[in-house]
C-alpha cells in the first residue's frame, strides 16, 4: 500500500488562487501527455506518487486527454484505486470539457448538454463524486457565453465540482466570463492559458494583468515549450525526443537554427543562475506573483524532481530580464 511522504508539505510553496480560499502548489502535475493508451502505467503511477510526495497536490486532466479521448482520466482513477485513493482529501484534482470527445453535434464545444454530459463521464472514469475545479477548455464561437457559463454555476451547485474555470479564453471573453459568473455568485476563479518565455500572449493580450486586477488565480500550460526550453535539443534532435516519436504537437521545423540559438543563449543565462534551462523557465513564469502555479509534464519520474528545485529561486535581476527579453525578442 502507498504511504504518503511524511514531509512533502515542508518545502513546496501554495500560492492562493487570486481572491478564493484555495491555494494550489507552485507546480502542478498536468496529465496531458504520457498518461495514455501508449504510457506504461507504472511509469504513470511512480510519475503521480512522486509529484505528490514533492509536495504537488494538484492534477490536471481534461476529457480528451490520452491518447486515446479519456485514456488519462480512466488511469488517474486507476492509479487513484491503486493506493493514492486515501488521499484524495489533500488533492486538488481538475478536469475540463470543450474540445472534441465523441462524435456529433453534442460531443464537443461550450453548449450546457456537452458540460454536463462530459464531466458525467470524467466523474465515472476517476471515480469521483466530484471535482476541485471544472474548467471550460476553449471558446466556442457559436454557443452564447451566458449559456455556457449557467452551465458551469449549475454544474458547481449539483456538488459535481467545487470551483470553475476557463481556459484559453482572451481579454474580453474573460471580462464577459467574470461579469456573468460574479452576478450568478459562481466560484470562479482560475484562468488556464498557455505561457511560456517563447509564448507571451497572454501579456500581449493583457490577460495575465486583468486576471490579477480581478482576483483570478492564473496557471500557465506549456511552460517548457513543448520542451523546446530544456537541454534536450541544444545538440540537435535526440530519437527519443518528442519531435520524433510523437509530432503531434511539436515538429522538426519548429526547431530552427534561429530558436536553437536562442535556446543555447537562455541556458547560458540559467547556468550562470545555477540551474537547468527547464527550472530557469519555470521561474520565469513564476516571477511576478501573477501566475499562481505552473503545469509540469512528464515523462519519468526524475524529470519531476529536478523541476521542484526551483523552490526558493523565482528572483530574477533586472539585467537578467533584460538580457532574456534581448533573446527572446
Amino acid at each position: 500500500m502507498y504511504q504518503a511522504n511524511q514531509q512533502r508539505y515542508e518545502t513546496m510553496p501554495y500560492h492562493r488562487c487570486g481572491k478564493s480560499g484555495l491555494k494550489l502548489p507552485a507546480l502542478s502535475l498536468g496529465l496531458w501527455h504520457n498518461f495514455g493508451t501508449t504510457s506504461n502505467f507504472e511509469t504513470m503511477k511512480e510519475m503521480c506518487t512522486t509529484a505528490f510526495d514533492a509536495g504537488i497536490t494538484h492534477f490536471d486532466l481534461a476529457n480528451n486527454y490520452g491518447p486515446v479521448n479519456g485514456a488519462a482520466e480512466e488511469n488517474f482513477g486507476r492509479i487513484l484505486d491503486w493506493g493514492m485513493r486515501p488521499y484524495r482529501d489533500e488533492m486538488v484534482i481538475s478536469t475540463k470539457a470543450g474540445h472534441e470527445m465523441w462524435p456529433g453535434p453534442y460531443g464537443d464545444w461550450g453548449s450546457r448538454k456537452h458540460l454536463v454530459a462530459s464531466l458525467d463521464q470524467s466523474l465515472l472514469r476517476m471515480g469521483l463524486d466530484y471535482v476541485d475545479i471544472f474548467y471550460h477548455h476553449r471558446p466556442d464561437p457559436e454557443t452564447p457565453l451566458e449559456e455556457t457559463m449557467d452551465a458551469l454555476d449549475a454544474i458547481v451547485r449539483s456538488g459535481k465540482a467545487l470551483y470553475v474555470g476557463i481556459s484559453k479564453y482572451n481579454k474580453e471573453q474573460t471580462a464577459e466570463a467574470v461579469r456573468i459568473l460574479r452576478n450568478l455568485r459562481t466560484p470562479f476563479v482560475i484562468h488556464q492559458s498557455r505561457y511560456s518565455l517563447f509564448e507571451r500572449t497572454i501579456e500581449t493580450n493583457r490577460v495575465k494583468d486583468y486576471a490579477a486586477k480581478e482576483g483570478l488565480g492564473m496557471i500557465a500550460f506549456c511552460p517548457l515549450a513543448q520542451g523546446l526550453l530544456t537541454d534536450k535539443y541544444l545538440h540537435g534532435i535526440p530519437n527519443d525526443s518528442r519531435i520524433k516519436k510523437d509530432g503531434r504537437f511539436l515538429q522538426e521545423s519548429a526547431l530552427t537554427q534561429e530558436k536553437l540559438e536562442r535556446i543555447r543563449a537562455l541556458n547560458e543565462i540559467a547556468a550562470e543562475r545555477g540551474q537547468s534551462l527547464a527550472q530557469m523557465a519555470i521561474c520565469w513564469i513564476l516571477r511576478d506573483q501573477k501566475v499562481t502555479s505552473v503545469l509540469i509534464g512528464a515523462s519519468r519520474p526524475e524529470q519531476i524532481l529536478e523541476n521542484v528545485k526551483i523552490t526558493g529561486k523565482t528572483d530574477f535581476t533586472l539585467e537578467e530580464q533584460n538580457r532574456i527579453d534581448q533573446i527572446c525578442g
